[in-house]
């Protein structure tokens, strides 16, 4: 959500001002989308970076303020667990350099964190789930010092009004409960940031959701959680589950979820945000003093401050966002599918690979999301975060495929065009392309590699699941200095 927020009790009335005031804020939305104010410059990029504190056993270090009080660097902050923080990296075009800074920038500001780290006895892990967490972390008293978090969690318990239930099947099942959303601090992901135009906006989040599936099938990278091994990537089921605010009864009457697919293709942002407002009711009503239609009308540029609160509380995979820089509003696409790390060079390859091909299939004449039906495409998103790289899924000309003959045959030509059109560097195109190439070619990505690893520790070296899970954590967390590939790794 980005702001703090004091402790505060909700009255009944307070939501009802609330929703009257984010309808407000739809109104001037709607009439600056009319009147075109809005910057169109569609190469500016962000990242938003999540991150594990660990202790010398590979556990979690539950440590994050006294980092964050040693770093003194506004780039990092808090997330929703004592054992998490976020790196906001500086925004960028990617074209020329622009993917040589991000990866000098982002090993420069871990490394500078791993050093202050290692004086609160922690180290850094980059992974989409920690496999040594245990429900014993989880709990109430490790979120982070920040009251929002425990506003939020208060909201979401409130509105849900029972125990929070998950039951994941995959390789194994996991079936537990909580009387709190602390769970989804175990999910750790990369937050990517496109900057587009209004009119272009639609089609770069068609685009986006169409290939959701495929991202996740080969950035998986939480194959582990509690002990167990779950989906490829058990984030997605968990953070769907974890903070599910709708008891069975809702569920059955079709009351859509807080993490959210979506349901169909768009025309307009603006139906992304009336969305968000008609399906979900407020949980943090907190208001501010702007007039946002009476600031429009003086020649200011309004916050609409209610609009984003509200927006920050709805997880969509792909979610729209309104900001203002330099006096300028604009629009930009967050994609949120992916986990975080193995390494910085994965996650710069996962994030290249993403923006080529959305770049490309946003400019096609014939998109693809006239031939792809949105219940495939999510369809393709949760096989995707069950199955990883060995994910089949379904591609308009092509039918049922493998995803990694997919990316291979058909969506790396793509990127590599989007690349292009964004004006990358040729060296760091091929390179960071490249990596996605041979993952898809030897079948390795983070999800596999961990499973691998923990196999040859149990079988090879008759270590129990536990010290299995503990040996492969410190054996990744040192292979993820070297940069090197995940495809590149030894399991022995």
């Amino acid at each position: 959500m980005g702001k703090d927020l004091a402790t505060a009790v909700f009255a009944p009335k307070d939501r009802v001002h609330f929703r009257q005031k984010v309808r407000r804020c739809l109104d001037a939305l709607t009439l600056m989308l009319d009147d075109r104010v809005f910057e169109i410059d569609n190469s500016m990029t962000g990242l938003e970076i999540e991150l594990n504190l660990i202790d010398a056993d590979a556990r979690p270090a539950m440590r994050n303020a006294e980092v964050l009080a040693a770093l003194a660097d506004p780039a990092f902050q808090t997330e929703l667990g004592q054992f998490n923080l976020e790196l906001n990296t500086r925004p960028r075009r990617i074209s020329g350099d622009g993917f040589g800074e991000y990866e000098r920038d982002i090993r420069d500001s871990l490394g500078r964190a791993a050093d202050r780290a290692a004086t609160s006895e922690s180290g850094l892990v980059l992974i989409g789930m920690l496999p040594t967490i245990s429900p014993d972390h989880l709990v109430l008293e490790n979120l982070s010092a920040n009251e929002r978090y425990r506003l939020l969690n208060d909201e979401m318990a409130g509105a849900r009004g029972e125990q929070f239930h998950v039951d994941i099947r995959g390789v194994e099942r996991l079936q537990s409960a909580s009387d709190s959303i602390v769970s989804e601090a175990a999910c750790t992901s990369v937050q990517i940031h496109l900057q587009v135009p209004p009119d272009r906006f639609a089609r770069f989040w068609n685009a986006a959701q169409a290939i959701a599936g495929v991202q996740v099938a080969i950035g998986a990278n939480s194959p582990y959680f509690h002990g167990r091994r779950l989906w490829a990537e058990t984030r997605i089921a968990l953070f769907e589950q974890a903070t599910d605010t709708r008891p069975d009864e809702l569920k059955a009457q079709g009351v859509r979820p807080r993490v959210w697919f979506g349901e169909r293709w768009i025309t307009s942002v603006l139906e992304l945000f009336e969305e968000n407002v008609r399906y979900f009711p407020p949980l943090l009503p907190i208001m501010e003093d702007e007039d946002p239609v009476a600031v429009l009308e003086s020649g200011g540029v309004p916050r609409l401050g209610e609009l984003r609160l509200h927006n920050g509380t709805v997880y969509r995979w792909n979610r729209p966002v309104y900001d203002i820089m330099n006096g300028r509003p604009h629009l930009r696409v967050e994609n949120r599918v992916l986990p975080s790390g193995p390494t910085v060079a994965d996650l710069l390859a996962n994030v290249a690979f993403y923006f080529g091909l959305i770049r490309q299939l946003a400019e096609e004449e014939l998109p693809i999301w006239s031939r792809l039906t949105f219940a495939a495409a999510e369809d393709n998103f949760h096989v995707g975060a069950r199955r990883g790289i060995e994910a089949t899924v379904h591609w308009p000309g092509v039918g049922e495929v493998a995803v990694t003959e997919l990316v291979r045959s058909v969506l790396l030509p793509k990127a590599y065009a989007g690349l292009d059109l964004f004006g990358v560097d040729p060296g760091h195109r091929d390179r960071l392309l490249g990596i996605i190439d041979e993952r898809c070619r030897l079948g390795r990505n983070g999800a596999s590699w961990q499973v691998e690893a923990v196999w040859a520790a149990e079988h090879a070296r008759n270590l129990n699941r536990q010290a299995a899970l503990h040996d492969m954590v410190l054996r990744y967390c040192a292979l993820q200095q070297t940069n090197e590939p995940i495809h590149t790794w030894p399991t022995t």
